[in-house]
């Protein structure tokens, strides 16, 4: 974890080649800031493709799947959960 206050949670992931990590949930809302590497995240079903430069927002409770291609690393950030998202 890189920081944290009451509202957020910021943590730096790296996972290797090759690995995954198998669907979950969040009671918080995310958001995904790929660094580097190359994966997919599979989010309500749907197959995102991760790259350097994506930006990726999760509204808490969805289900959602992490796979890297190659080395990965990236910026998550956990938000406290709110109703009024525009």
């Amino acid at each position: 974890m890189l920081a944290k206050d009451t509202a957020c949670q910021y943590t730096l992931f790296y996972l290797a080649a090759n690995t995954e990590v198998s669907e979950h949930t969040s009671i918080r809302n995310d958001t995904v800031s790929v660094l580097e590497g190359r994966g997919f995240l599979t989010l309500s079903g749907e197959e995102i493709e991760l790259e350097p430069g994506v930006f990726i927002f999760l509204l808490a409770n969805a289900p959602h799947a992490l796979q890297a291609e190659s080395n990965l690393s990236f910026l998550l950030t956990l938000s406290e959960k709110s109703t009024d998202i525009n």
